[in-house]
């Protein structure tokens, strides 16, 4: 069979930054940070208390008040950011909804709703649970919901690869697409993890940074007195389109995908392996996927969590994959300035590394002022610098050892 083109028609963005992709991206460019104190919740014994948090977001610009009600925060961060990338492509309406699917990616799923049953339960008894505690909590509903607002009656389903989620729903949403399942896919990252419980969680395993007095300062990918990574929210969306869908109802085209990479460490329950052999392994066989050789990329959006041991190994398997040819490409992580968003992460990455192509820019890493041995590649501390991107990667990785490498590729009629 001959393989179907898979272009990006539709973006959309929630996110400690900003409530839309062109705020987000005016920000990233400027080098504003979207992390601060963390509030709603006290958090004076925990140990990290700081996180990029979403603010000023009315779900009831997305949803009816009841259904407000009968959903988590990930689910209304998920509808908002489908909402806008649907509005923003011009699909609806223009497919046959069995050839429109949904696919969505998180780490976590309905967490604050999981907190606030399990405390009814334990202070209240079974009976004071409520009836929608199941479907408001489990992280696949997202998905569904989006279905039913678009009648999108293709391939559905989410997927949970802890921090690289969202990249996999990309990249299967691309796969359905490349092999004709669907014509079109809205995929969704989503998070709604800022919670009292989830940060006490990392704050234990010692993942989180603790530069409590500077928030702002405290994502410091790639920095060599990075402390760990800083918990975030939010959700993004994208629609990938079969080509010649797109092009014959004349939508406009940000860029197109062109390889996706999906490989396990097989390691270690949270650590990554040392020498970045994982993470090695699914860049190369996204480029390969892509056609290309790695000397055709311009731009990595790196993984690039500010923790210890993945800023160095994910270092050490980007020289693995590109060589002395590292040293010239370009890197930025833009956890630097909106957190870590979990399985969120990969999906609003995405929409930065399209932004990049489309713009031939790309933002800096920011807080990056101590350089670290181990980590000498070029991550772009300086500024928002011109670049001529054809091709350009973005890398997820998370626990369990999953990692996901995506390939997008400046358009071309």
């Amino acid at each position: 069979m001959k393989l179907k083109r898979v272009v990006v028609t539709g973006l959309g963005t929630i996110n400690p930054l900003g409530l839309n992709v062109e705020d987000t991206w005016k920000k990233l460019c400027e080098g504003k940070s979207g992390i601060a104190l963390a509030t709603n919740f006290d958090l004076e014994d925990v140990p990290s208390k700081i996180a990029g948090q979403v603010n000023n977001f009315d779900p009831l610009d997305y949803i009816v008040p009841k259904e407000v009600k009968r959903m988590d925060r990930y689910c209304h961060f998920s509808i908002a950011a489908a909402t806008q990338a649907m509005e923003n492509s011009g699909l609806e309406g223009q497919i046959d909804p069995d050839k429109l699917g949904v696919i969505t990616g998180t780490g976590i799923g309905g967490m604050q709703t999981f907190e606030q049953q399990t405390s009814n339960f334990l202070t209240r008894g079974p009976k004071r649970i409520s009836p929608f505690f199941i479907p408001m909590m489990i992280s696949n509903i997202a998905a569904g919901r989006i279905a039913i607002k678009y009648n999108a009656r293709s391939i559905n389903f989410n997927v949970t690869s802890a921090c690289a989620s969202s990249a996999n729903a990309i990249g299967e949403a691309y796969r359905a697409i490349k092999y004709g399942a669907a014509e079109a896919v809205i995929a969704v990252g989503s998070e709604a993890a800022v919670t009292r419980f989830t940060l006490s969680g990392f704050s234990v395993m010692r993942a989180l940074s603790t530069r409590n007095d500077s928030p702002e300062t405290a994502s410091r990918p790639f920095d060599k007195e990075r402390d760990g990574f800083v918990l975030a929210e939010g959700a993004a969306a994208l629609v990938l389109e079969e080509y010649e869908h797109a092009k014959s109802r004349g939508a406009m085209i940000y860029g197109e995908m062109v390889g996706y990479g999906a490989t396990c460490d097989a390691f270690h329950i949270t650590m990554p392996a040392p020498s970045g052999e994982g993470g090695a392994h699914s860049m190369r066989n996204a480029i390969e996927d892509a056609g290309i050789s790695p000397e055709d990329v311009q731009y990595i959006n790196a993984h690039g969590t500010s923790t210890p041991l993945n800023d160095k190994s994910e270092t050490q398997a980007i020289k693995t994959v590109f060589g002395d040819y590292a040293y010239e490409v370009k890197i930025n992580s833009s956890k630097s300035m909106l957190g870590h968003g979990l399985g969120a992460a990969g999906a609003l990455e995405s929409i930065i590394v399209v932004k990049s192509i489309q713009e031939q820019k790309i933002h800096p890493t920011t807080n990056l002022t101590t350089p670290d041995p181990e980590c000498d590649l070029d991550y772009n501390p300086e500024g928002t610098i011109p670049l001529a991107i054809e091709y350009s990667i973005s890398n997820s990785f998370g626990f369990g050892g999953h990692n996901a490498t995506l390939v997008f590729k400046r358009y071309d009629d």
